[in-house]
């Protein structure tokens, strides 16, 4: 097991975060493509995908049902090639409306191999 420096993983999580904020499609796929690592894999209770591919039309779908709401990172909580976060989804400096919590595994080269993730609070639930 590779140890990546906490600080390069908090970092991963903020780039992380970043490319759910990202509203342009071409420098989303970019940041996708420098974060993730081609064979990714995304789950949480709502959906389950494989690949850069898969990521980037996530991301766009939750964007599409959440216009103009951004994501906020929590604290980061890292050892060895393991993250923990929580986030929030909300309008800019409103309160959150959905709130949820993330664990990504990075590789070796500090690209997202696995994210695995735990909505704690959504609309209507």
């Amino acid at each position: 097991m590779t140890e990546i420096r906490t600080t390069d993983l908090q970092q991963l999580a903020e780039r992380y975060l970043a490319a759910w904020n990202e509203t342009d499609p071409a420098a989303r796929r970019k940041l996708i493509d420098e974060v993730w690592a081609e064979d990714c894999r995304y789950t949480d209770p709502l959906a389950a995908v494989t690949g850069r591919e898969g990521v980037d039309a996530l991301i766009g779908a939750a964007q599409a049902q959440f216009p103009g709401l951004v994501f906020t990172l929590g604290p980061v909580d890292a050892h060895h090639d393991i993250a923990r976060f929580t986030w929030d989804l909300g309008p800019a400096g409103g309160e959150a409306l959905v709130v949820g919590f993330d664990v990504l595994v990075a590789d070796p080269e500090g690209r997202i191999t696995a994210v695995h993730g735990f909505l704690d609070r959504v609309p209507g639930a």
